[in-house]
């Protein structure tokens, strides 16, 4: 069985980050043909459009991350009504030089969590906005707008409420889906 790769991009370099948890839960919802490789972004220098024409190694190595993958998986927090910087970098380092983007044509899932009871609805809205420009066909529904709880995760880092594993699996399962229709094609 082919296994399909997933780059899965965090917006959150926080340390206990609550995306990397759910990031790490969503793969436990996944079929075994789905492998889900985690870009570090951490390490990327601010973009600068005079190096693109030599661009920093963790930026190579995160464009031939991106390259290798047949989706991509975006979880990530809303930091003051948008996504992160760092997410946004990243995003722009692999897009670039202009003509260069990694990013077309891969199909996308964007989803997050946050302590607020929006969830990370506007980061997401934002997010949908830049992959739109940048010809990343991303799942449109269901939208995942999490509140953390804290039986949200169990101590094994799996989905810990059954209404919530539920409703995961459930938007897994389309995931799964449009990552395969797109695949297909």
């Amino acid at each position: 069985m082919a296994q399909t790769r997933i780059a899965v991009v965090v917006g959150s370099l926080r340390k206990d980050s609550f995306n990397q948890k759910l990031a790490l839960a969503l793969a436990h919802l996944a079929p075994s043909d789905f492998t889900f490789e985690h870009v570090r972004i951490d390490d990327l220098p601010l973009y600068n459009q005079d190096d693109d024409g030599n661009q920093a190694p963790a930026v190579k190595r995160l464009k031939s991350e991106i390259a290798a993958a047949q989706g991509l998986l975006f979880v990530t927090p809303e930091y003051n009504r948008s996504i992160p910087g760092v997410l946004k970098n990243a995003i722009d380092h692999a897009s670039r030089p202009y003509g260069q983007s990694v990013w077309g044509g891969k199909p996308a899932g964007v989803i997050g969590i946050s302590v607020g009871a929006i969830g990370t609805a506007l980061a997401q809205q934002h997010l949908r906005n830049i992959l739109a420009y940048l010809d990343v066909p991303t799942m449109g529904a269901p939208e995942v707008f999490l509140q953390n709880k804290d039986d949200l995760f169990d101590a094994k880092g799996h989905v810990g409420n059954e209404g919530s594993k539920k409703f995961l699996q459930g938007w897994m399962d389309k995931y799964v889906a449009w990552i395969k229709s797109h695949s297909a094609v």
